[in-house]
């Protein structure tokens, strides 16, 4: 029983794995037809597409070449149309260029004819010119035969005359223009300069090389003198001014050729009789105090000249050049004062000649900076001044105008005349400067032994206070001509000589007398 089951069992296995078999290979030959379907199916579709895609692709091609092609022929006409167009020029150039060429060879033709014409009358020319060589020469033999002199002394005799008819006649138009001139150029000159003197008030002012300080009794003058005058000596230390306590009745002198000293003594020996204590220590504070204070003091007089004249933009050390200028004097002449004076001259002057009056003022107030300086170097004040305006970046018309006011540099500019005259009219007016008195007689002196050593001059003499010098000549010496140019001469000479204030008149006087007795 059990083998027969078993023997079922196994049967029915291997039926069973039989079918599966069968199964397996049913459906693998299903699934391979199947996809070998699918398969051509695909191919056909691709097939399909890259058929139609081809036709595509060739059609594209296609226009491609047709629109290049036409492109290409487009080009190719336009440069056949170039070419032609260059080849049509070259002809019409070539043409051109051929008649050209034929006017130029007819024009080489006539000017052959005309050169041949030209040596033809040349030759001529030469021939006369011989003939006329020969006839010069005969009539030239025949003209020193009767004058008894030759053809060269009697042109160098011709040329003295015609020099000295031409000096003559120069030296008579020279003094016609001259006087022309002087009589218009004093006109205007006289008028311009009424007109600013007029427009500029000044104040007539002399400074002195002393100061009184008044006191209210001889005790007060024996406290400053001091036990066995120690204050004195002190006080006269601290400032260098000398102080004369002598018989004057209520009143103290103090001496000294620098006004800031003197200033500054003034000043410190107020305070110390106002507090009371007068010892030499009292003095020495007393003494810096002031000295700090006249500091500040130049410093505020020199910003405000410079705001009440409408200036602008200074170098602030120049400002305190400009305050330390009050406490200076130039023949008794306060300089700032002096320049403010010539400052409104310049800017009226600039003003009524179409200048800038602003740097006419500025160069003005500037001038005379060359003297107030901290040192005293070997220079000119003029060329220091314009040294101190150069190192504190003044405008260069500036700086010429204040080192040529005395002439010590070249004026560059219409400015610095100005200056010059401007400051001529302040210096030389009447009341702005005294001088001394042995200076005043030199100068006197050197003006007429200056005229004394040109040839022919009998006498000379300065008048009007040295503004005029009269040259008597000799009449059998000297020609009218003569006394023309001497003035001229002399006039130059004393400019380049001498120094003096304002402008010197020179008149030569040549006379002729002739004297006879009646007995």
């Amino acid at each position: 029983m059990i083998l027969l089951l078993n023997a079922n069992v196994i049967l029915i296995v291997v039926i069973s794995a039989i079918s599966l078999g069968l199964g397996v290979l049913i459906a693998g030959t299903v699934l391979r037809k199947s996809v070998l379907r699918k398969s051509n199916q695909i191919l056909k579709e691709a097939t399909s597409e890259a058929e139609v895609l081809k036709k595509e692709k060739i059609l594209q091609a296609k226009e491609k070449f047709l629109q290049l092609k036409a492109e290409h022929e487009k080009y190719v006409a336009e440069k056949n149309h170039q070419l032609s167009q260059a080849e049509n020029k070259l002809k019409q150039k070539e043409s051109s260029f051929s008649q050209k060429m034929e006017e130029l060879s007819r024009k080489q033709n006539e000017v052959s004819a005309i050169r041949e014409n030209l040596n033809n009358q040349l030759e001529i020319l030469n021939n006369k010119q011989a003939d006329l060589d020969k006839t010069y020469k005969r009539q030239l033999e025949e003209l020193e035969s009767i004058s008894g002199m030759s053809a060269q002394e009697a042109k160098l005799q011709l040329v003295e005359t015609l020099k000295q008819e031409a000096q003559s006649d120069a030296q008579s138009y020279i003094r016609e223009v001259m006087e022309e001139a002087k009589l218009t150029s004093n006109m205007e000159s006289k008028k311009l300069v009424i007109q600013s003197l007029q427009r500029t008030a000044t104040e007539v002012a002399i400074e002195n090389s002393v100061s009184v300080f008044p006191i209210e009794s001889d005790e007060i003058k024996g406290r400053v003198i001091g036990r066995e005058g120690r204050n004195i000596r002190a006080l006269e230390a601290a400032t260098g001014v000398e102080i004369i306590v002598d018989d004057t009745p209520e009143a103290i002198i103090l001496s000294g050729f620098d006004p800031v000293r003197r200033e500054i003594a003034r000043l410190s020996l107020h305070k110390l009789v106002t507090d009371g204590r007068i010892h030499p220590a009292r003095i020495e504070e007393v003494v810096a105090k002031t000295q700090k204070q006249i500091e500040q003091e130049i410093i505020d007089i020199g910003k405000r000249t410079t705001i009440d004249l409408g200036i602008h933009g200074m170098h602030h050390e120049l400002i305190r050049l400009v305050g330390r200028m009050k406490y200076r004097s130039s023949y008794g002449q306060n300089l700032l004062q002096h320049s403010k004076e010539v400052a409104n001259l310049a800017a009226t002057m600039a003003a009524e000649l179409g200048l800038n009056p602003k740097v006419a003022k500025r160069a003005a107030l500037l001038h005379d900076i060359g003297k107030v300086p901290d040192n005293e170097p070997e220079l000119p004040h003029a060329v220091l001044g314009m040294k101190l305006a150069e190192k504190y970046k003044e405008k260069p018309e500036v700086c010429n105008a204040i080192g040529s006011h005395h002439d010590e540099v070249e004026m560059e500019s219409l400015i610095s005349p100005i200056i010059q005259i401007c400051d001529s009219i302040s210096g030389a007016r009447p009341g702005a400067r005294r001088e001394v008195v042995e200076s005043y007689i030199k100068r006197l002196n050197d003006l007429e032994e200056l005229a004394l050593s040109y040839p022919g001059v009998v006498k000379t003499y300065a008048i009007q206070a040295g503004r005029e010098l009269r040259v008597i000549v000799g009449s059998e010496k000297i020609s009218d001509a003569e006394a023309d140019q001497i003035s001229q001469d002399l006039s130059k000479k004393i400019q380049t000589e001498m120094t003096y204030p304002g402008q010197i008149k020179i008149t030569v006087i040549r006379e002729t007398r002739a004297v006879a007795y009646a007995k």
